[in-house]
């Protein structure tokens, strides 16, 4: 990894720890999974990995650490390699279809941490169900965090896309 990566990564981490800070207050809405969606469709995979590895523990610090902390890093960085991999193979991927992933990646990231219930409790069905209202809010959040950020990360990361996808301005 180069320093400009390594800039844009503690950057994005930033806005992510701080983002999931201040919007504490509504449940479930922060901007964390789609900037994670962003990083892994411009910069790939390992950097959409290291940013959720990122964002989980150092925001975690600030909010309170527990066993949900790994599930929140395994369910992030999968969120983070899937769209890593989509980003690898599809060149231009419309904002609107970025937002229905931003929406499937909501219900994903609920469904994976509702298994901390299992680990712990033994029962999930219920709890999972029970989530469902507050894994919708994430999934438009999600949602209206890429509608609104793609653009202006795609923009910022000009150079970084220009080098990575060979893009001519």
């Amino acid at each position: 990894m180069n320093t400009y990566k390594l800039t844009i990564l503690a950057i994005l981490a930033t806005l992510g720890i701080v983002g999931r800070s201040f919007l504490v207050f509504i449940p479930n809405v922060q901007p964390v999974t789609a900037i994670i969606i962003i990083a892994g469709i411009i910069m790939g995979p390992g950097a959409a990995f290291v940013l959720a590895l990122l964002i989980t523990f150092l925001s975690n610090m600030l909010l309170g650490m527990g066993i949900w902390s790994i599930w929140q890093v395994f369910s992030w960085g999968l969120i983070g390699v899937m769209s890593g991999c989509i980003g690898k193979y599809v060149k231009h991927i419309p904002v609107y279809m970025l937002a229905l992933y931003g929406v499937f990646c909501g219900y994903l990231y609920g469904f994976i941490i509702s298994l901390v219930t299992y680990q712990v409790a033994g029962k999930f069905w219920p709890y999972y169900l029970l989530g469902l209202p507050f894994d919708t809010y994430h999934a438009i959040g999600n949602a209206v965090f890429i509608i609104v950020l793609y653009p202006i990360f795609a923009y910022l990361m000009k150079r970084y896309a220009k080098d990575r996808f060979n893009i001519q301005h």
